[in-house]
């Protein structure tokens, strides 16, 4: 294992997990709906149908997977001590859980009642999770990128979730605020301050040591995460300048900022001791280039304003950010840390070491592998329904089935986890 993992801090093994277990069930349900709603989905950006698979997949999917593995990964990775953990996770899940539906809900039933009754779960819960967090990353002795990213991505979460509160107490209420203007703001910081944060922070420690490449470069780790949060800062403030040359002139380094992470990742990658194939770098692979298409889409869309104009590009862009980028990259971290997981529960049960499978036992690399194959396909239709809204039934049965396949290996991570720990709890008694 890697010298500067701290496993003694680490929380319950229920605590990631349920987290984890719940997050494949909410891909399911988007891809029911759209399998359901069909061409209409994907018609615009503010559709009902739209809205509701963007918050599916951004907060059910996501949210519910970032913070299973945010509990894991502050107190093992970089030494936080996160308060009564199993605590704050049985709190935090529910709320985040009937919080998830019930704004679902609201915007696929035009139900401001729903909405304004989500707040104050999401406010609760992910208030109390930033608190708990940001005080565990904060108090830690550690130093370096990975720390810093984290605690940036924390602030970009707490910033979201404001900014989504106030716009859904807006539509509940019918308040005048610029609602498209809040609405881009919103989606900026959720995509770039929180969630690519967050996912650029971890890669900073877990590309190099299981990807088993070189470490990014130390001017780029230490260099991304502030100009990205700049850009994100200028971005929502060009909003209130009435200047129609600002978004341009803002918007293009901010794709090139995310394609350089992309291609940054890339490279190490392709130049990296060992060329390994395992399913878990080939979703992160997906992921990046996916990044990459997204950044390169970005910047011709902001080019060729005609182009832009089409309302199925921000679509477009929404398919390559949630499916391709983020559940591609969550869904190979998970297949990683969950073996992990087993691995060291099991190892703190006081059994030898050679009583502890080896990690490759707790998840079948055939499993992955197809489950990787169905996303790819899943993910390639959903890219093609935007153009051909024909296809977007076909797209939401695949992204279904892909997200059930998940939910079903991590099940039998978690029943290979129980049935090892049986046999040397056994093996226990009888010495």
């Amino acid at each position: 294992m890697h010298p500067s993992l701290s496993f003694d801090q680490a929380p319950p093994i229920s605590v990631p997990y349920r987290f984890f277990l719940a997050a494949p069930w909410f891909g399911v349900m988007a891809g029911i709906l759209l399998a359901w709603s069909g061409p209409a989905a994907f018609a615009s950006r503010w559709t009902p149908e739209a809205l509701a698979l963007t918050h599916l997949i951004a907060l059910g999917f996501m949210l519910q997977a970032m913070s299973g593995a945010l509990f894991q990964f502050i107190p093992v990775a970089v030494g936080g001590n996160v308060w009564r953990p199993r605590l704050v996770a049985n709190t935090v899940q529910p709320l985040l859980l009937l919080g998830t539906l019930l704004l679902v809900a609201g915007f696929l039933f035009v139900r401001t009642d729903l909405l304004s009754a989500a707040v104050p779960l999401f406010l609760l819960a992910v208030g109390g999770f930033v608190t708990v967090v940001a005080i565990a990353l904060w108090q830690t002795p550690a130093t370096g990128v990975t720390l810093w990213a984290m605690r940036l991505a924390i602030g970009g979460l707490a910033v979201t979730v404001l900014l989504g509160s106030l716009l859904a107490e807006s539509l509940a209420r019918g308040l005048s605020l610029p609602i498209v203007e809040l609405t881009n703001i919103h989606l900026a910081w959720g995509l770039g301050g929180w969630a690519l944060m967050l996912l650029a922070g971890v890669s900073y420690h877990v590309v190099p040591m299981f990807q088993l490449t070189r470490p990014y470069p130390p001017w780029f780790a230490r260099g991304f995460g502030p100009l990205l949060l700049l850009l994100l800062l200028a971005w929502s403030g060009q909003y209130f300048l009435d200047d129609v040359r600002w978004p341009v002139a803002i918007g293009l380094p901010l794709v090139a900022v995310f394609s350089a992470y992309a291609g940054m990742t890339l490279w190490l990658q392709y130049t990296r001791r060992r060329k390994i194939h395992d399913p878990t770098s080939l979703y992160f692979r997906v992921a990046m280039l996916s990044l990459l298409v997204f950044a390169i889409s970005g910047a011709a869309f902001f080019l060729i304003p005609v182009i832009g104009a089409d309302p199925r590009s921000v679509v477009w862009l929404g398919v390559l950010a949630f499916a391709g980028v983020f559940v591609s990259a969550i869904t190979g971290m998970m297949y990683k840390i969950t073996p992990f997981l087993n691995w060291l529960h099991l190892q703190r049960l006081g059994a030898p070491m050679s009583a502890v499978p080896n990690m490759k036992k707790m998840l079948a690399a055939e499993a992955m592998t197809g489950q990787l194959r169905l996303h790819v396909l899943a993910v390639l239709l959903l890219l093609a329904a935007v153009w051909l809204p024909g296809l977007a039934s076909l797209a939401g049965v695949a992204f279904a089935c892909s997200s059930a396949w998940l939910a079903w290996n991590l099940i039998s991570a978690v029943r290979r986890y129980q049935a090892f720990r049986d046999q040397i709890r056994v093996v226990a008694l009888h010495r």
